[in-house]
């Protein structure tokens, strides 16, 4: 358990995924290009490959962590972390993202 205090230092926000591509070597991870309002996108590596087609995310917006430390996987460094939950099937699991219901300005920040 964390206190209150502690969750208020999570910052999240809304990003924009402007490009998405497969991780080499990897049959589970995206590079995603994402807006967060920033003067640069930043970097967010994640691990939905095998929910989602790259090509199905650019131009939707979802809900990330921003202000975790930077993490580097297989060499590439990750700016952020997309938030999602796993629905648990028969035979598989899927990878659902969140998002807003509400189209809203990439950096808006959750509150």
């Amino acid at each position: 358990m964390i206190s209150f205090e502690e969750f208020k230092k999570t910052e999240l926000k809304v990003g924009k995924i402007l490009s998405a591509e497969k991780v080499e070597g990897s049959e589970k991870l995206l590079k995603l290009a994402v807006d967060f309002g920033e003067e640069a996108p930043r970097q967010v590596v994640s691990g939905i490959a095998k929910s989602y087609e790259p090509e199905v995310l650019v131009g939707k917006e979802f809900v990330f962590v921003t202000n975790l430390e930077p993490r580097n996987i297989m060499g590439l460094e990750s700016q952020a972390m997309i938030l999602a939950t796993i629905k648990k099937g028969r035979t598989k699991e899927e990878i659902i993202l969140m998002k807003s219901v509400k189209k809203v300005k990439p950096g808006s920040v959750l509150g």
